[in-house]
C-alpha cells in the first residue's frame, strides 16, 4: 500500500500487467527531463494511499523506449488506466484534480474487491458500458436506468406495469459470465428472458415472442447481489445485451431495481494482443 512500482522494462510491464488481475491500473509515463512531470509525481504517489486497492506503476519513456511506443506515447505527462490488461481511459497533461477524478471514476466501489473475488477471473463491465446508448423501455421518468447502473443510491422503477426491456449496450465486444441484480425481495425481478446482439430495442411483443439466448428464473436470495451465472458459451462476443422482465417477485404492479451489474471479461481486440505483434516485429528484425 502507497506505494508506486518503477518499471523497468517491456517485460516488467507484462508482468505487472497480469499480476494485477482485474485490478484498476494507473500508468504515469515520465520523463527526468520534463518539468510538469516531476511537479505531480508527489501527487501521484499519494494517490496510492487515496486509493489502496489500485495498482500504481511509473514508466521513464526514455528509460523503457519499447513500452511508451506500443502504448502510443507521444507527449509527457500521460497517465493511462487498464484494466484486465484492456485500456479504458488516457489523460494528457500534469492536471492533479482531473487525475484523481479519472482514478475515483474508474476505481469502482469500497466493496468491488469482495465483489469481484466473488467472481473469480472476471470483473464488473461497468467501465464499458456506454450509458448514452442504452435504453430502458417503461422506466419511470424519476426513476431511470442509469441510477441502477451504479451503486449510488438510486434505483430503477417500472412505470405502467411491471414489465422492463433493458438495453445495454457495451462499447467494446466482452465475455458476459455473470449478472447481479441486487432488489427488494418482493419488487425485484423474477422471470428474465435475455437476448444479445439485437440491431434494435426490441419491443415488449417481440421480447415475449422471439426465442431467447437465455431464460432466468430468480429467487429473493439471487436479488442479494449473488452472481447468477450466464451459459457462458453462448455470451462469448456480446456488444449488448436486452433483458426483458416479465414479472416481479410479488406479482405487484411496480418492479424494482436497485443495482445491476454485468460481470465478465472484454475482448481484447485492442490493446495487448498490439503490444505483443509489435513487439514480435521488432524481435524479427534481429
Amino acid at each position: 500500500m502507497g506505494l508506486v512500482t518503477v518499471i523497468e522494462n517491456e517485460a516488467h510491464f507484462q508482468t505487472e500487467m497480469a499480476n494485477a488481475g482485474t485490478k484498476l491500473v494507473v500508468v504515469d509515463f515520465t520523463a527526468t527531463w520534463c518539468p510538469p512531470c516531476q511537479r505531480i509525481a508527489p501527487f501521484f504517489e499519494q494517490l496510492t494511499v487515496k486509493f489502496p486497492r489500485a495498482v500504481f506503476l511509473k514508466v521513464d519513456v526514455d528509460r523503457c523506449a519499447e513500452t511508451a511506443s506500443t502504448q502510443g506515447i507521444s507527449a509527457m505527462p500521460t497517465f493511462i488506466f487498464y484494466r484486465n490488461r484492456t485500456r479504458i481511459d488516457r489523460l494528457q497533461g500534469a492536471d492533479s484534480g482531473s487525475l484523481e477524478s479519472k482514478v475515483r471514476q474508474h476505481y469502482g466501489t469500497e466493496d468491488a474487491g469482495d465483489e469481484d473475488a466473488a467472481v473469480a477471473g472476471h470483473m464488473d463491465l461497468v467501465t464499458f458500458i456506454t450509458k448514452s446508448e442504452c435504453e430502458c423501455l417503461n422506466e419511470s421518468d424519476d426513476h431511470p436506468l442509469t441510477l441502477a447502473l451504479s451503486n449510488g443510491g438510486g434505483y430503477l422503477a417500472s412505470d405502467c406495469d411491471e414489465q422492463l426491456i433493458i438495453n445495454i449496450a457495451f462499447n467494446q465486444l466482452v465475455k458476459l459470465h455473470s449478472l447481479k441484480i441486487k432488489a427488494p425481495a418482493d419488487k425485484g425481478p423474477k422471470f428474465l428472458k435475455l437476448f444479445i446482439n439485437q440491431p434494435r430495442t426490441l419491443d415488449f411483443d417481440q421480447a415475449a415472442q422471439n426465442s431467447s439466448v437465455q431464460d432466468l428464473e430468480l429467487t429473493p436470495s439471487d436479488l442479494e447481489g449473488n452472481p447468477v451465472p450466464l451459459k457462458f458459451v453462448k455470451f462469448q462476443n456480446v456488444q449488448n445485451i436486452q433483458i426483458f422482465v416479465k414479472d416481479n417477485q410479488s406479482g405487484s404492479d411496480v418492479t424494482l431495481i436497485n443495482h445491476l451489474a454485468f460481470y465478465g471479461s472484454p475482448i481484447c481486440t485492442t490493446n495487448m494482443g498490439e503490444f505483443k505483434r509489435v513487439a514480435g516485429k521488432k524481435g524479427e528484425s534481429h
